[in-house]
């Protein structure tokens, strides 16, 4: 009964803090994931009543062994944040670093006495932040050459551009966008997106008119209003 009772509790808890375990993605071969998660290391395809297992960080340095009794843990950076779970060989690191970033390797001794290895990879990365959209442009009489940065912080991004058709096709998409804009042609917004395996932010900027953005509208509304003011005020004095 109190087995049962623990198994719902997990299931509960599982269910209402979903945000504990969301960072973790999965792709491949690579588990991926944001600083100061729980992660699980672990293979499908355990071998049953196995001799001896071992966790390795790199191929030289190990976290964990088993061989009977209890699991020996090795003095790394895991010894208090890595568990062993003796019956599945899964590796359960609390609290992940960027530091953490390796190809571990698990070794069985099955009890054939043959021995086997599986790799798993781990990249810990931070979440993108939300992205800068920086516009250059060069009005000529019927055009507006716009160059549009996509400028996040982040390293190792994706790009992504959107305009109000869509995004553009594959050989478009980097931090950089180049278009073209005239009075006939033009697109009212364009959002870039940038994003990792376990994240995505995005801006949007919006434009008026071929070479006016739409947050700028109101600034070149105030300088004409000035300069009505201003040429009205001294008429005034000189009359």
């Amino acid at each position: 009964m109190c087995s049962r009772r623990w198994e719902w509790s997990l299931t509960l808890e599982i269910l209402l803090l979903p945000h504990l375990f969301l960072a973790t993605n999965i792709q491949g071969h690579s588990i991926y994931a944001i600083p100061g998660n729980n992660v699980s290391l672990q293979i499908s395809n355990m071998p049953q009543n196995p001799r001896s297992l071992t966790w390795f960080y790199t191929t030289d340095q190990k976290i964990v062994e088993w061989e009977f009794g209890e699991p020996k843990y090795f003095d790394t950076n895991f010894k208090d944040r890595a568990t062993l779970d003796r019956q599945s060989g899964a590796l359960h690191i609390r609290k992940v670093q960027k530091e953490d970033s390796s190809t571990y390797l698990l070794r069985v001794l099955k009890d054939t006495g043959d021995e086997k290895e599986w790799k798993i990879s781990l990249v810990v990365l931070d979440p993108v932040l939300k992205p800068v959209i920086e516009v250059k442009k060069t009005q000529k009489m019927n055009s507006c050459n716009l160059t549009l940065s996509c400028v996040t912080q982040n390293q190792s991004v994706t790009y992504t551009w959107y305009w109000e058709s869509g995004s553009f096709p594959k050989q478009l998409q980097s931090s950089v966008l180049q278009k073209v804009h005239t009075p006939q042609d033009y697109s009212k917004s364009y959002t870039c997106q940038v994003s990792n395996p376990i994240s995505s932010q995005n801006s949007t900027i919006n434009f008026t008119s071929p070479c006016v953005l739409a947050s700028s509208s109101g600034v070149a509304w105030m300088a004409s209003w000035l300069v009505i003011m201003v040429t009205t005020l001294l008429n005034l004095l000189w009359t």
